[in-house]
């Protein structure tokens, strides 16, 4: 089989992984924005392709193929900026509606625009819109995952390259469609960059954390708490640093810490210095103070894995790079994730670094001595 004829399987592969990836991910997170991304992949992978619909014996003339061709990218574009949207928001706001709303009236005229023949037969021009939306789509959902979910370089990390360098490609498709040269070059980038992105996902989805055993019965009261010192979180709960399945979101210098802790915890170091793992065992993970998306992204994923204790104290570092509304939010996310597993979430914080409103906020939220 030569390289031409593999090309097409790999494109035709790369899009059901990415579809799967994704929709296997709405099922772990029931979050609404994995939901229309899952629906965008699904129309990508079912997009109006000969290699797709040749097997199935459909043929579409080239007068309807002209149109019906351009239908998915409006489709997949507003999707994904509507999964990206929510990604990044949680929610859809009354602009996000007004500019969703005036792109889909600009599709349908786009749309009406080459059914009647505007265009004529100006490739470049009934081409132009419908490629910039597709492409420019793929690249701000792109952005999204690299800024608010996917930290670091790791395998993941190909997840949104890979479709930043998709949408990148789509950008060319109206300018390089026609040139013969160029068009088996560009549908072998454009398999390529989809399987960079498929491998990315499924990395992302699949393979966050490893699973905990925890043995034996942990002493360690199931709750929400909130200290002053670190010391007082010790006379409170012992040994805690010890225990098995713990995360820790800490300033503290890892390379001291780690000689502390239990091998299979798990700490995300809260710098601006550096990010990616810095240690394995146990697993250190340098992180930006700003990716706290990520960040609840990570520590969700560590409960659904088997750890059960969640320790903070970076806490001011985090109000100042964020604002308190958008720490407290997070708090409160992590709390009640913690709660309904009955784990343990410990709060450590220096009361003289806050407003008394908000360290009045934070003890009515957790619990002290």
């Amino acid at each position: 089989m030569i390289w031409g004829d593999i090309i097409p399987h790999i494109n035709f592969l790369s899009r059901w992984l990415l579809f799967f990836a994704v929709a296997y991910k709405t099922y772990q997170t029931k979050e609404k924005g994995w939901a229309l991304l899952s629906a965008a992949f699904f129309i990508n992978a079912l997009d109006v392709e000969s290699y797709i619909f040749g097997p199935l014996g459909i043929e579409l003339s080239a007068e309807i193929y002209r149109i019906v061709s351009k239908i998915p990218n409006f489709f997949i574009a507003i999707l994904l900026i509507w999964g990206a949207i929510h990604l990044k928001y949680e929610t859809t706001m009354l602009k996000h509606v007004v500019y969703l709303s005036v792109f889909l009236v600009a599709s349908y005229v786009w749309l009406l625009l080459l059914a009647t023949n505007v265009f004529g037969d100006d490739f470049i021009l009934s081409s132009l819109f419908p490629s910039f939306a597709y492409g420019g789509a793929l690249i701000y959902f792109g952005l999204v995952l690299k800024r608010h979910k996917i930290s670091g370089h790791g395998v993941d990390a190909l997840f949104p390259w890979g479709l930043i360098l998709l949408g990148a490609l789509n950008l060319t498709y109206p300018f390089t469609r026609n040139l013969d040269q160029f068009v088996p070059v560009g549908f072998s980038l454009g398999a390529l960059f989809r399987l960079i992105a498929a491998v990315g996902a499924i990395k992302f989805v699949f393979n966050p954390f490893p699973h905990i055993e925890v043995s034996g019965k942990q002493d360690i009261p199931s709750g929400a708490f909130l200290y002053y010192t670190k010391d007082d979180v010790s006379g409170k709960f012992g040994k805690w640093e010890s225990k098995s399945g713990l995360v820790m979101i800490t300033r503290e210098d890892v390379n001291t810490l780690k000689q502390r802790i239990s091998p299979d915890a798990t700490v995300f170091w809260i710098t601006r210095a550096k990010e990616g793992r810095l240690h394995d065992s146990p697993a250190i993970y340098a992180i930006s103070p700003t990716k706290i998306d990520i960040l609840m992204d990570f520590i969700a994923k560590a409960l659904q894995e088997g750890y059960s204790i969640i320790y903070i104290d970076a806490i001011e570092y985090l109000i100042l790079e964020n604002g308190f509304e958008n720490v407290f939010k997070f708090l409160l996310n992590i709390k009640d994730r913690v709660l309904t597993r009955g784990g343990t979430m410990i709060l450590v914080v220096d009361p003289n670094a806050l407003e008394t409103f908000h360290r009045k906020m934070l003890e009515r939220e957790f619990l002290g001595d």
